[in-house]
């Protein structure tokens, strides 16, 4: 059985990075270009783990987190926050509003993977 993955990511490019490297892996890849986008598609597109963004317009990836964390239905999916930020201060954050873990930009797509993985035990 094949799992979903929802990347959120305002950067087409990202976003194509991002399905090359999962899909590759055998996952299915479905994508939102904001924390809006993301939730309005949340229940069809019933994602087994989110990767988001941070910065992003609309809704970033903090309100994102929140926002997922808050809905009957997705309050233990795992998210992974995918981000050029990584200062303890907001992955202090992330945390706080209920991220799984966190992955630098540029993603490596061998530690995308493994990060994948174990989060999708």
């Amino acid at each position: 059985m094949s799992r979903t993955i929802m990347t959120v990511d305002d950067s087409p490019s990202m976003r194509a990075l991002l399905r090359n490297a999962l899909a590759g892996e055998g996952y299915t890849v479905s994508a939102a270009e904001d924390g809006v986008d993301a939730m309005e598609r949340i229940d069809d597109t019933a994602p087994d783990l989110v990767i988001t963004d941070i910065n992003m317009p609309r809704m970033d990836g903090f309100g994102l987190i929140e926002a997922v964390r808050g809905h009957h239905r997705w309050g233990n999916l795992p998210i992974l926050v995918l981000s050029t930020e990584f200062s303890d201060e907001k992955k202090q954050r992330a945390r706080n509003a209920g991220a799984t873990g966190w992955i630098v930009k540029p993603f490596d797509p061998v530690k995308l993977s493994a990060a994948v993985r174990r989060v999708l035990v």
